[in-house]
């Protein structure tokens, strides 16, 4: 009562009466959000303010949620501005609604600032369900299902030999080595040329745009997505527009240098970038989608892949025990006078396993991408209504005691049955969920494993003493990479670092 007399009274002043309606407006759509449906109420959450909704950290908000969900249970709600987020954190509520319900979440929230400013509509990842979705997806998974990633398999072991002789070379800058390989595979992929170097212009270009992306994707960083009118406020969004004409730009360089070097009868590689030129029509994709569609691949796998070698990196070093058992696998299966290869994967489950658990333990898309509900979803006494942005937390899904007990352990046997074979019915969701499935999961995947098995194949990874490794340690960007660290590479397929590069001089030749 006393509220409404005090907004009576401040609307008789005239000045006042536009706050007033404001102020009715927002509480009629605060209202209406909330609004039960099919008589079941929303999932249970944190309360917020009144106008604000609940703040979100900007900074590793994906660990939040999974206090959250300790909290509230496996999924729970929080409201950003006008709009409700329903967060998925747990295993069974992951499969019943991110993957049952797949078709119902295909699609995307309306992202002003990371996808339509700043990506012009065209980034799949951000892409909403409708025809640009549909045919990009289309070109996208004919070039990426496992039969045509098995043709690439000279490329990537190509590279991983240059990665363990970089790494033999100069074992101090093991990312950076890692973010090369990852650059020079996925670059000849989308456009069939190789990097010049470690500092080749191109890929500094790509990694510009990325940490562009990384930052502004984050949740809760620019306010436009929760109050569409600040699109209006004249300068508001130039710096998205800026980097929307670079990246542009640079995919469309790119992708022109391919299509020139076709029409000049020169030899081009099998590159992604070739094949989107080739079928431009059929694929019924404009200039712009095309370059963007080769340039975001370029991006996207590049990033992922290099913090997930990464992690494996870091969780050999700090689980020798765990090394132990993918290098005795190695012994067993390869020996030492040859390196593995993609031939021996099938042979090398332990080692498989140990990928697996990297990605479950600290999963590059830790927060993973936000979904939109096209229909009402009900699971169990609570309703999703249709228009509901919800996330399935990667990071927490991951963490869920029932299905990975001890889940802050780095444990690769929990993946393997009594007589060490891949379980089956083991599920993980690194590369996300349902219809959204990153497409390039084969492709990252075959990269991890290799690198992994060459790695612990020719060094033993250790923990420096006089710099202990922080496992929580990583950027605070959308695809989190591994803050640097320092690991100890002693040679293990030779006496010497420089007998292991002697070992791979013919690898994947």
């Amino acid at each position: 009562m006393a509220v409404t007399e005090a907004l009576v009274a401040f609307s008789n002043e005239p000045r006042n009466v536009v706050v007033t309606v404001l102020c009715c407006t927002i509480a009629m759509m605060i209202r209406k959000r909330v609004k039960k449906s099919r008589g079941l109420p929303l999932p249970p959450g944190p309360k917020g303010n009144w106008l604000f909704g609940y703040p979100i950290p900007k900074a590793f908000a994906y660990r939040h949620f999974e206090e959250l969900t300790k909290e509230y249970g496996p999924m729970f709600t929080i409201r950003q501005g006008f709009k409700n987020v329903i967060v998925i954190g747990r295993m069974q509520a992951a499969i019943d609604i991110m993957e049952k319900e797949g078709a119902a979440l295909v699609d995307r929230p309306t992202s002003i600032s990371a996808g339509e400013t700043l990506s012009g509509g065209m980034r799949m990842l951000l892409t909403p369900a409708g025809e640009r979705f549909k045919k990009m997806r289309r070109a996208l998974h004919s070039h990426l299902q496992p039969k045509v990633v098995q043709s690439y398999g000279p490329v990537l072991m190509k590279n991983a030999r240059q990665h363990i002789m970089d790494i033999a070379e100069d074992p101090s800058q093991h990312q950076e080595h890692a973010k090369r390989y990852s650059a020079s595979v996925v670059m000849y992929l989308a456009y069939g040329k190789t990097p010049t170097g470690p500092d080749d212009p191109d890929i500094a270009a790509v990694n510009r745009c990325l940490t562009r992306l990384g930052v502004t994707i984050r949740p809760g960083v620019w306010k436009v997505d929760l109050y569409p009118w600040l699109r209006y406020v004249p300068g508001y969004l130039d710096e998205l527009k800026e980097g929307h004409r670079e990246e542009l730009t640079l995919f469309k360089t790119q992708l022109g240098l391919v299509k020139r070097a076709v029409e000049r009868g020169e030899e081009v590689g099998n590159s992604f970038g070739k094949y989107l030129l080739d079928r431009q029509a059929e694929l019924e994709l404009s200039d712009d989608e095309t370059a963007y569609l080769a340039g975001s691949m370029f991006g996207a796998g590049s990033d992922t892949t290099a913090s997930a070698i990464s992690v494996a990196v870091m969780a050999a070093a700090c689980y020798p025990e765990v090394q132990k058992r993918v290098q005795e696998e190695l012994d067993q299966v390869v020996g030492t006078e040859r390196a593995p290869t993609f031939d021996d994967e099938h042979s090398l489950p332990q080692t498989m396993a140990f990928v697996l658990e990297t990605m479950r333990w600290r999963p590059v898309t830790a927060g993973g991408f936000p979904h939109k509900a096209t229909k009402d979803l009900v699971w169990r006494e609570y309703v999703i209504p249709k228009g509901t942005t919800v996330m399935g937390n990667v990071w927490a899904v991951g963490r869920d005691p029932e299905y990975f007990p001890d889940p802050e352990a780095f444990n690769p046997q929990r993946w393997l049955t009594d007589d060490g074979k891949l379980k089956e019915d083991m599920k993980s969701y690194p590369f996300g969920f349902g219809r959204r499935v990153c497409p390039g999961q084969h492709m990252a995947t075959a990269s991890i494993f290799l690198n992994t098995a060459l790695t612990q194949w020719a060094f033993t990874i250790k923990a420096d003493p006089s710099a202990p490794i922080d496992t929580l340690a990583f950027t605070e960007s959308a695809n989190a990479h591994p803050q640097p660290f320092k690991a100890i590479f002693e040679p293990r397929s030779a006496k010497t670092l420089e007998g292991v590069r002697e070992l791979m001089e013919d690898y994947g030749l």
